[in-house]
């Protein structure tokens, strides 16, 4: 940097030194370059200042004022332009930069805003999926359970009818028995009615009573079993 400095004071005292001899007809473009020069190696103002004193200490004009200095006065302000641009330039870099720092932190915050409640969503989603898998198994588990407890009550019920067929069939060769003895009892008293129609009266009547017994007593047996086939029913 200092090499570089030091070049572009030699060329900035060789170029000034031309322009004052060609005076007000002299081009400004030589004082341009030096400006573009001065920025490419990052020279500042203050130092194109210190450069320009230092040249006008050369030829002897630090201290008059004529118009050579007037003349060396346009040629800085033509070499200064270029750092003033590129300083406003700088500026209004960094003015942008800084918004766009600013910008990018806020939205750096609302990126986070955002990761966090999608991190929460997506808390909630395994929250919801777990408790509908567990939903799930208690429903199959209660399914398989409701299922096991209808297979049951079907063969319980099939047992129960098998039962109360198995007594109905009982109960009615049961009552086919007891009715076919009274029945037979019924057709010996008659048959010794017959025989002993033209005998004893009152033994006749006896008799009579004792088979109007028996019919009664089969009457009974037979009504109760049907009440007791009606209620298995």
């Amino acid at each position: 940097m200092k090499k570089k400095l030091i070049r572009l004071s030699q060329r900035y005292e060789s170029a000034l030194a031309k322009s004052l001899k060609q005076g007000p007809q002299a081009s400004l473009q030589p004082a341009q370059q030096l400006g573009c020069q001065a920025v490419a190696i990052g020279v500042d103002t203050l130092e194109l200042a210190r450069i320009h004193e230092q040249a006008l200490a050369t030829f002897e004009l630090s201290n008059v004022k004529n118009g050579f200095t007037k003349l060396a006065g346009i040629f800085f302000a033509e070499a200064n332009a270029r750092i003033v641009a590129t300083q406003s330039d700088t500026q209004r870099s960094k003015v942008r930069l800084s918004r766009l720092q600013d910008t990018l932190g806020q939205r750096t915050d609302e990126l986070s805003a955002a990761n966090r409640q999608l991190q929460r969503g997506v808390v909630r989603c395994k929250v919801l999926e777990q408790a509908a898998e567990e939903k799930g198994k208690n429903h199959r588990k209660n399914l398989e359970e409701s299922l096991q407890l209808q297979k049951r009550l079907r063969q319980l019920t099939h047992r129960v009818m098998l039962a109360q067929e198995d007594d109905r069939k009982k109960i009615s060769r049961e009552l086919q028995d007891e009715i076919a003895q009274t029945l037979l009892g019924i057709n010996v008293r008659l048959l010794s009615l017959k025989r002993q129609s033209h005998g004893n009266t009152k033994k006749f009547n006896n008799e009579i009573a004792s088979t109007q017994l028996l019919v009664a007593k089969s009457a009974r047996s037979v009504r109760q079993a049907a009440r007791e086939i009606g209620h298995q029913e």
